[in-house]
């Protein structure tokens, strides 16, 4: 997904998957070169047994800005399980990268608000966890479709399994990787937006992860009237957060 001219964006999708509706990624790339790619196992061909742990899905984003060719190292912003993959991206390599953005991040785990088990859930449960609006947010994870029709719902399940099963990797059964032990190797300039009213990853994660990056003043940007999918809940001011490190 290529965007128009100016500094180069590498976007990487949650769990869910990228949706039909990208208000943020269509915004940004009206001023900039905008990729979002998907992760194996997330596109049309059946990719999901070529990544196994967490060190395979690092070495593929890298992989992949290297392949992209670009003129220069791009701001990488990362999505939930994207922005777990992104953080450890930039503790392992942090000259490849412009700026980072976590927006409601992964990879840390903190005993008092433990994380919500995704993987338990039925669509329903889980627009409840990720939406400030429940409603709206069915209607936009199952993108409209008819699940009375067999077909669809079938077409559904097998592909949210394949989905499910490749974030499974790295989030199941509690999205902890080590992220905490390597944060302080981030030295770009880093912006974490969360959702106010986050009930997946709540703001408290947003402030753990501003106090392991202890080598860059990273800022928080909580975003009212949004939870865990502040982006597509409330994409303006994601956007208007996001553009604030972008220069």
């Amino acid at each position: 997904m290529r965007g128009s001219s100016g500094s180069p964006i590498v976007w990487f999708h949650g769990a869910g998957g990228l949706l039909p509706t990208e208000p943020v990624l269509d915004a940004l790339a009206d001023d900039h070169v905008v990729v979002a790619p998907e992760w194996p196992g997330y596109g049309a061909q059946e990719t999901e047994t070529r990544l196994y742990d967490m060190l395979d899905f690092t070495l593929h984003g890298l992989d992949l800005i290297d392949a992209l060719e670009l003129d220069d190292p791009p701001h990488v912003i990362g999505h939930s399980m994207g922005g777990m993959i992104a953080a450890e991206m930039a503790a392992l390599n942090p000259a490849q990268i412009a700026s980072l953005t976590l927006v409601g991040s992964a990879g840390l785990w903190i005993d008092e608000h433990p994380v919500p088990d995704l993987f338990s859930m039925v669509p329903f449960e889980l627009a409840e966890a990720l939406f400030v609006d429940p409603v709206a947010g069915e209607k936009m994870l199952t993108a409209g479709r008819d699940f009375t029709d067999d077909s669809a719902l079938i077409d559904f399940m097998v592909g949210n399994a394949r989905r499910m099963g490749t974030a499974g990797k790295i989030l199941f059964p509690i999205p902890n990787r080590g992220l905490a032990n390597r944060l302080y190797r981030i030295t770009c300039p880093t912006l974490l937006v969360w959702g106010e009213q986050d009930r997946m990853y709540p703001p408290v994660y947003a402030h753990r992860f501003r106090g392991l990056l202890t080598s860059v003043d990273a800022d928080i940007e909580l975003i009212a009237g949004a939870g865990h999918m502040a982006p597509y809940e409330q994409p303006e001011a994601v956007l208007g957060a996001i553009r604030s490190v972008l220069g």
